[in-house]
């Protein structure tokens, strides 16, 4: 479930205005909640792997509308991974709070 949904963010419409870097946070964010007992179904690796194969399909099918970062981060608070994609580069994210940027998703998904 969690894996198809994952790759299922492939395929959604996304919007990529830089000048609006707000508008794109609310429209191409998306929350994976999975249920306590469910996640055991799926390993770290695996999960990874579906968040790369994503970022390269993204990479490939947007690269025509100009750059565009895909990210995913664990929300502490709802317990769930998040993802989105925006026209801002790596160091430029729009979070409240400090960050630092990892093409290591690993440590994130476990």
């Amino acid at each position: 479930m969690l894996l198809d949904f994952i790759a299922e963010l492939a395929g959604e419409e996304y919007l990529l205005a830089p000048a609006d870097p707000r508008a794109q946070a609310r429209q191409n964010t998306w929350h994976l909640g999975v249920e306590p007992e469910r996640r055991a179904e799926v390993t770290t690796g695996q999960a990874v792997a579906a968040f790369e194969a994503v970022a390269s399909a993204l990479g490939e099918r947007l690269r025509p509308a100009g750059p565009a970062t895909f990210y995913v981060w664990h929300d502490e608070q709802a317990g769930a991974l998040k993802s989105s994609l925006s026209s801002l580069g790596p160091g430029e994210l729009l979070f409240g709070a400090a960050y630092e940027p990892t093409g290591d998703l690993t440590p994130i998904v476990e």
